[in-house]
């Protein structure tokens, strides 16, 4: 049977924290915590479970993923935020993969609650995330503040039954904030990266994750939430590549 480390980045996790933490007991054989030195309950939370506890400057999703990954002391990674939790099928499903590791890495779907809500459609399920790797399969890779471990080529994956349970937001204006902020990091990530905005973008792009968040995949079946969430996502596309727009302009 393999031996597999629990890793997590935080920082002001103290709501969902500690379901996190107790869905991985007896299922992992470490838990290791990377902290952007939380000024909440977090290191508290920590010191009631078996943590390794480790605090580290935060440089990006992706950096401080990385870095914590460099840290495990086992060669197989169970990767979670401290707003997610293993459900109990995806708890027994990864025990299985314990006893008869075949596959460099599985994939599981994520469920996200929404303002106390599970949404079932859109962009927001099946969304599926590779969180259960063998160390050296890969990197955490991706345009901040979005990331993914992506397998090297040639790897195979499988896919976990059950769902890993996300607490995404609280309340709308929690989801405004982050739209804010997660459109100024993301149009930050681009223009480092040489990728140029356009009215074209500006305009075609958010329209487009609209109607096929909404339509294609059936986001109207969520009712009310289902509507915000898709507007939403209008909306951090637009901002997005405005902002970008803005500092392609202002630095040239």
């Amino acid at each position: 049977m393999v031996k597999i480390s629990g890793v997590i980045i935080t920082y002001n996790e103290e709501e969902h924290l500690e379901k996190c933490l107790q869905s991985l007991v007896g299922v992992v054989d470490e838990i290791l915590v990377v902290d952007s030195f939380s000024t909440d309950q977090t290191p508290e939370i920590c010191k009631q479970f078996n943590v390794r506890f480790i605090e580290h400057i935060f440089d990006g999703y992706i950096e401080q993923k990385n870095y914590a990954l460099s840290l495990a002391k086992h060669d197989y990674i169970l990767s979670l935020d401290g707003d997610e939790a293993l459900s109990e099928t995806l708890k027994d499903s990864i025990l299985k993969v314990k006893a008869n590791w075949q596959f460099e890495g599985y994939y599981s779907n994520r469920l996200n609650n929404y303002c106390g809500q599970w949404i079932k459609h859109s962009d927001w399920y099946p969304d599926r995330k590779l969180r259960l790797f063998k160390k050296g399969s890969g990197e955490w890779k991706g345009i901040n503040p979005h990331d993914s471990y992506t397998l090297k080529k040639g790897l195979k994956s499988g896919h976990l039954k059950g769902d890993l349970l996300h607490w995404i937001y609280r309340d709308y204006q929690e989801h405004n904030l982050k739209v804010e902020r997660f459109s100024t990091i993301a149009a930050h990530s681009y223009y480092k990266l040489g990728i140029n905005s356009s009215i074209f973008k500006i305009v075609f792009r958010p329209s487009w994750a609209f109607f096929k968040a909404y339509f294609l995949r059936l986001g109207f079946l969520d009712g009310l939430n289902g509507l915000i969430i898709c507007i939403q996502t209008f909306n951090v596309t637009f901002l997005k590549y405005i902002k970008l727009y803005e500092l392609t302009k202002r630095n040239n």
